[in-house]
């Protein structure tokens, strides 16, 4: 495979990409917000900050057993993509995988700005297992009158 650059390739598939997910607002002021489901984009966003095509990328994701995991790219990633994302299982306490979030992200300096995203990702996928390991009950759905 031919090695180029991170921004030539987010050049060449920022406007059409597979991952890409296109949502329409809500008034016409608003537009449309492009979001994308590629693995290593920790936002969902489309931009090339967030992009899972960079060299370094982080990505909290919720697993099948109703527990989170870590993955960042490794030097490894260009080279060998099935070893290139090592997966770092996040199933302490909340301020334990706090903690590891924070040194693996912004301590050893790999991605500091991607700190704060990965922590409130976490949180939201720690909240959701909450619910669904029925820890914490649901919010309960509205009903209209009767």
């Amino acid at each position: 495979m031919v090695q180029c650059s991170d921004a030539l390739v987010w050049e060449l598939v920022k406007n059409n990409s597979s991952f890409m997910k296109k949502v329409n607002g809500r008034t016409s002021r608003s537009g449309s917000i492009r979001f994308s489901v590629e693995k290593g984009n920790v936002k969902n966003i489309s931009s090339y900050k967030y992009s899972g095509f960079n060299s370094k990328t982080v990505d909290v994701a919720a697993t099948a057993d109703n527990r989170a995991a870590l993955s960042a790219k490794s030097s490894k990633a260009s080279t060998q993509p099935s070893k290139g994302q090592p997966v770092t299982p996040l199933n302490k306490s909340f301020r334990k995988v706090e903690k590891t979030i924070t040194s693996q992200v912004a301590d050893n300096y790999y991605r500091p700005d991607l700190k704060s995203e990965a922590l409130a990702r976490y949180s939201a996928i720690y909240r959701g297992n909450r619910v669904a390991k029925s820890v914490k009950k649901g919010v309960p759905v509205k009903k209209g009158r009767s």
